[in-house]
């Protein structure tokens, strides 16, 4: 039981790496707000955690809005008592050619990648403090490590090097305060995501043609991040921050 007595927030907690995150960090033991935009979803994702019904809560609301990073970690300390881990993982996808990015697609990637994570980890590493430490895990992503032909991706590439740069920064200085703070960068996962610009018929079809992509010969799960993830949070990474780790199937080693 890694997390026993531990408490966390999961952004984007819904569906996908999110709710294989918080499953887990519940199955260990710990107590988890979920955050994402639709109330139906986190509710279903509450049930199917599972756990003790004092274990899980939710709120709903726009992570690129400060105030719901400050609503959910003020949750976390009424329900919980405080704040241990934050797992912030809320993020958007969608392919499209740089020419053709519109300023409010630019906005709408700044803000919910990288400004939801900043403001939110602020409000995180307050609460943190008076625990005398904990640890933020962000997802970033591959693309900010390797830009990708078949899924141009400018916008959200620099959205997630955002991420990462973040994460170098407050691990320097938030260390003081004994706060370790990584990432994850994954390559293709199998998450709803996809789903917000492919139709229903065309997900079986186009994610399989990316197996190939990853060296270990298959794209990846929301169990294979979210054990990046745990790791990251637990005391067997004690030693590790400013890491951005690749969950990658071999992706950034080099491809055949």
């Amino acid at each position: 039981m890694r997390f026993k007595g531990k408490v966390a927030i999961v952004t984007g907690g819904s569906s996908g790496i999110g709710k294989e995150t918080a499953k887990r960090l519940v199955a260990e033991g710990a107590s988890v707000v979920l955050s994402g935009k639709d109330d139906a979803k986190l509710q279903s994702a509450a049930r199917e955690i599972g756990g003790s019904a004092s274990q899980v809560r939710f709120l709903a609301g726009d992570i690129a809005k400060p105030a719901t990073g400050a609503a959910l970690v003020e949750r976390a300390e009424q329900e919980f008592g405080g704040l241990d881990i934050l797992v912030s993982n809320a993020g958007v996808f969608k392919p499209k050619p740089f020419n053709e990015i519109t300023e409010e697609e630019y906005d709408w990637f700044l803000d919910t990648i990288l400004k939801g994570k900043f403001f939110l980890a602020q409000a995180a590493a307050k609460a943190m403090k008076k625990r005398g430490g904990g640890a933020i895990v962000h997802t970033g992503s591959m693309w900010a490590l390797q830009a990708i032909g078949a899924t141009p991706s400018s916008a959200y590439s620099a959205a997630n090097a955002g991420v990462h740069a973040l994460v170098h920064n407050l691990a320097l200085e938030l260390a003081a305060d004994k706060i370790r703070v990584n990432a994850v960068a994954p390559a293709v996962v199998e998450t709803p995501i996809y789903s917000t610009f492919l139709t229903a018929e065309q997900v079986p079809k186009v994610l399989p043609t990316f197996n190939a992509f990853h060296p270990l010969g298959r794209i990846g799960q929301p169990g294979d991040v979210a054990e990046a993830i745990l790791f990251l949070a637990s005391d067997q990474s004690a030693w590790i921050t400013g890491t951005i780790l690749p969950v990658d199937g071999g992706v950034m080693a080099g491809r055949n």
